[in-house]
């Protein structure tokens, strides 16, 4: 922590009011949080839930692995500040680890915190991941801007807004919190949990059952010898019986998942998926509505990504770009085009039609494919011949026609 903020932190306490925060975990004591161990006892669901598991996986996983850029005014930018932020964060994390926490975070906690240690310059030094169960945002009183309080081995923290990266799920009533998704799918968890234990006990009480029919003859004394033989025969011989003339045995059909079961699994993914706002087929739902995996990705990006992608990008270009560098032009971006490049039929069709109409440049459909730019007239933008402008002179686009297809070069 550098000298600035270990003055803002013993000066700033005496300013500071507690803001009005209704939430299900914490309230305005924090003394209640010394010593306890947090993870396990609210993301207790996320270790136990094989369904919010994997959805938080999926999330935090897609969005960590996301190309992670710096731009000037659309042109990718790698210096010495983007080298730090990028592999050395902080000594033991990468930035893709960073975000994969944050979003873990997120999606549990309905918050995920990161402090942002500055330099005397005011750049980027390092970049610290709170856990959330520790942090809460409060209000300064004259000034009315946010701050977030830490609590660490004991002692009290005030760090201001401008220096910690909050991501969050939507909150409501003003909270500066975001909302825990778990918190919200507690009572269809619940349901759930309840349903799959009475399961659970009727299979392990379940057993094999049998029907004996009796032919008319069979008088009461050898019924019992016949029942008592068929046990016999079943304990001592692994479930090998020997039917015997006059009795006829047929075996009773269990279920071993019970409808009511499945039933539940199914509205419990799809309460999951909802309020996760996935797809419900990343919960291995009916995917019959998808026509290809490019509109699964094509409404999964619009739907679910870009939304939580947009987050991220305002929090990074607000508080670790300094406002100049902002003004110059300078912003982070997440490259999403990966998950909407489709099926190579799709991509061939969508750069023919780029380059043809004169939008696109060889070298960026290239660059899109993961391929080295050639360079020279392959990085410029060019128009196919048989394409004019509505405004040219019929004359003159008869005049220019020829008996070969030209390509003129793109102004």
């Amino acid at each position: 922590m550098n000298i600035v903020q270990r003055a803002i932190n013993r000066v700033t306490p005496k300013f500071i009011k507690q803001s009005v925060i209704k939430n299900y975990q914490t309230n305005s004591s924090f003394k209640q949080w010394f010593g306890r161990t947090f993870f396990g006892i609210e993301n207790s669901t996320l270790e136990t839930n094989e369904n919010i598991f994997s959805v938080v996986s999926r999330l935090s996983n897609t969005l960590s692995s996301l190309p992670f850029k710096k731009y000037l005014n659309y042109d990718q930018q790698f210096d010495e500040e983007m080298d730090r932020l990028v592999y050395y964060p902080n000594k033991n994390q990468t930035l893709d680890q960073i975000i994969n926490v944050l979003e873990v975070s997120r999606d549990t906690n309905g918050n995920g915190y990161a402090l942002i240690m500055r330099d005397v310059r005011g750049q980027l030094d390092m970049l610290v991941p709170f856990n959330p169960n520790y942090v809460e945002p409060v209000l300064e009183q004259n000034s009315n801007e946010l701050w977030y309080v830490v609590n660490n081995d004991g002692k009290t923290y005030y760090f201001h807004n401008s220096d910690v990266i909050h991501v969050r799920h939507i909150a409501g009533n003003g909270n500066w919190k975001g909302i825990s998704p778990i918190a919200v799918l507690k009572n269809s968890n619940d349901f759930d949990k309840a349903v799959r234990e009475f399961s659970l006990k009727e299979m392990q009480s379940l057993r094999d059952s049998f029907i004996l029919t009796y032919a008319s003859n069979v008088d009461e004394k050898k019924r019992a010898a016949v029942v008592e033989d068929f046990r016999r025969f079943y304990e001592e011989n692994g479930g090998v019986l020997f039917q015997e003339p006059g009795v006829t045995i047929d075996e009773m059909e269990r279920n071993f998942v019970a409808t009511d079961m499945q039933i539940t699994e199914g509205i419990t993914r799809d309460r999951i998926a909802n309020v996760y706002n996935v797809p419900s087929i990343f919960l291995n739902s009916d995917s019959s509505s998808f026509s290809s995996n490019e509109q699964l990705m094509q409404l999964f990006v619009n739907m679910t990504l870009t939304p939580i992608v947009k987050q991220y990008e305002r929090e990074f270009n607000k508080k670790i770009l300094r406002k100049e560098e902002r003004v110059k032009g300078y912003y982070f971006k997440f490259n999403m085009m990966g998950l909407l490049r489709g099926d190579s039929d799709a991509r061939q069709k969508f750069y023919h039609g780029g380059i043809r109409d004169g939008w696109m440049a060889p070298d960026e459909a290239r660059m899109l494919e993961e391929m080295p730019p050639r360079g020279g007239k392959a990085s410029e933008l060019w128009i196919s011949g048989d394409m004019y402008p509505q405004d040219m002179d019929p004359a003159i686009r008869k005049s220019n026609k020829t008996g070969t297809q030209d390509v003129i070069k793109k102004d």
